[in-house]
Order: structure tokens, then sequence, then C-alpha cells
């Protein structure tokens, strides 16, 4: 109870803090001579969202990251995170439309679709190109960002250095099916009643509502399968709540806008997905970097894709064997390593 009661103390003194004194949000400034940090808003679709650029030379490539859920943004974690990307690469950061910095009451909500989001991520990517003077980048997805992230490099193979994958989806009703049993055989193994009581009442998926998915995620997290350490997701959250980036508004918007997306993408967009047949192959050379513990998308999938995927032009699945869905927070080192490795590869190479 104590340590609880200490953790829920150390968080309402952050929340505290961001309250009383992020009135407003801005990035660092790049302490270095042909460096870039800017936090702006750009119009895409007609609707504006928010961009974070940062690197220590504008003339690395450009990396651009599409964050999960939907609605789920990675800014709030760039400053801690990032600096390891930000030494390679030109790192853009992206609110997508309803989330985070971009969420707005105003946003008519048939727009919440995939082709949308697709046709956002390609303006997105011409706007880099022609300002950042590049003629291909690289994109990264990470989670719900795979299935955008996937589409897109499908449709625009020639805008990209490579594709990288992150706790890669593949067939969403699989998917949904693996990840139930994993939380009930482990609330099994462990004897926790509570989480069978939970489970069973909710019954194996398809869910019938945002909640009772809501309530097998909880159990996901609380058995590894979304974070392997066991302080993964307090420590992302105290990290979060410190970014120079986001204002006390900001969190908020976050929040509305994790519930306006789910309510609108998950059912009618997502859990149509299904990749071994809808995308059996991609023209770049595609990364699937995948935690060996992730059943948020289980790893199991990411292998059966990596086997049967058609990339002429190379593909590489690369294991992280500390992690679960966030590895890109559990291993940062590694996780910039290889995207190091991926440079490496492709950058310039055609």
């Amino acid at each position: 109870m104590k340590q609880r009661e200490t953790r829920i103390l150390s968080l309402a003194a952050i929340v505290f803090s961001v309250l009383a004194l992020a009135c407003c949000a801005k990035t660092p400034p790049m302490k270095t001579p042909n460096g870039i940090a800017s936090l702006e808003k750009v119009k895409l679709g007609g609707v504006e969202q928010w961009i974070l650029i940062r690197g220590q030379d504008r003339s690395n490539p450009v990396l651009l990251f599409l964050h999960g859920g939907p609605g789920s943004p990675e800014m709030p974690l760039e400053h801690h995170f990032g600096a390891g990307m930000e030494e390679h690469f030109v790192v853009v950061h992206w609110d997508q439309r309803g989330a985070g910095k971009s969420y707005s009451r105003k946003i008519p909500a048939e727009t919440m679709n995939t082709e949308q989001f697709i046709s956002d991520t390609h303006e997105l990517v011409e706007l880099l190109r022609k300002r950042l003077g590049a003629e291909k980048i690289y994109l990264v997805g990470h989670s719900w960002g795979t299935l955008l992230g996937t589409r897109v490099v499908q449709r625009y193979p020639e805008l990209f250095y490579a594709y990288i994958g992150i706790g890669q989806c593949v067939d969403m009703e699989r998917n949904e099916a693996i990840s139930y049993q994993f939380v009930l055989t482990e609330a099994e193994k462990r004897g926790n009643q509570k989480a069978l009581r939970q489970l069973k009442k909710i019954g194996p998926p398809p869910y019938r509502n945002i909640r009772e998915l809501a309530r097998e995620r909880i159990w996901v997290v609380k058995f590894g399968g979304w974070a392997y350490h066991e302080e993964g997701k307090w420590k992302y959250l105290k990290i979060a709540l410190q970014a120079p980036e986001y204002s006390a508004t900001d969190f908020l918007k976050y929040e509305l806008g994790s519930s306006f997306s789910a309510k609108h993408m998950w059912p009618k967009e997502i859990m149509k997905v299904d990749f071994l047949n809808q995308v059996p192959k991609l023209d770049v050379p595609v990364y699937f970097f995948e935690g060996r513990h992730d059943y948020n998308t289980p790893w199991e999938l990411v292998q059966e894709y990596y086997d049967k995927l058609d990339a002429p032009k190379g593909k590489r699945l690369v294991w992280f064997d500390n992690s679960a869905h966030g590895l890109d927070y559990e291993e940062p080192e590694k996780f910039v390593e290889e995207l190091v490795k991926v440079k490496q590869d492709t950058y310039k190479k055609d």
C-alpha cells in the first residue's frame, strides 16, 4: 500500500508542476551549428495538426514517426528518449488528426478513417520533403502507426528509403484472440481471481465495445505484454508529464483525443485489417522491430507476416529480447543502434 501511495503522491506532484508551470509549450533549442528544433502547426487535409521537428544536423535524413493508439502520441516522450535518434536523423513526431495537441471537437467524425489518415500522411511527407530538401524519408510506425505506415509505403514506395514497423500489426482478429488467450492463461497461472472474473465476464473477442477491449488491455499491461518491465507504464507516464512540448491543456486534449480516436477508428477501421492477405508485398526495404514479450501486437503474428511478406528490396526482423510492445523505450540504446544500421543499409543506396 505504501508503494502505491508513494506513486500516487509522486504523480500528483508532477501533475501539479505541469499545471502550475506549463502554461505554454515549446521545444528546447538545438545547440548545434546546423541543428533544427521546431514545434509548429501545419494544415493537413484541411485540419490544423501539430508536428515536432528535431535534429542535430538538418542535412541528416528525415525520419517521420507515426505514433500508436490510435490517439496515443509519443511526442511527450521525445524530450527524454530522442537524443540518440536526433544525432543521426531529423526526427519528426506528429500528433495525428484527433490526437494529442491536434485534438479538436471541430474535427468531423466522418474524417476519422484510414483513407483520410493516409492522405494526411502523404501530405505531410511531401511537406517535409520540400521543406527539408529530402528526396526520400524514413517511415517508422508504432502499433496503430504500423497499420497506417504499411498502407502508406504500399501506396507510395518511391517516397521512402525504408519502412520500420515497431510492434507491427498484422491480422487484427487473430491479434485480439491471441492477446486474450495470453492474459487468460497468465491469470490462471498466477491464480489471479480478479483477472479471471473480469476476463471471463467480457469473454473472448470480438468485443462488444471499447470498454471491453480496454479491460482486456489492462491485464495485458499488468502481465507484462505491453511493458516487459513492471515499472514501465508508471515510468513513461512520469516522463511524459514533464514534456516541454506539452502544456496542461495539451494533456487534457491527449485524454480526450485518445477516447475520440478509439471510438471512431477501432471497430470500423482497425478490426478489418489482415495484412497477410491485404498487403502481401511491399516495394521498399522492410524492417520489423519486435519485442519478444509483446502481446499487445503478438510477436507470433509478426514472425508469420515476416516469413510470408514479399519484399524484393529486402527485409529484416530484429528481436528485442528484454521488451514487449514499447521496445523503443524499454531498450532505447539498441533501438537507436538498429535504426543506424537501417540508415547504413539504405540511405541513398538506390
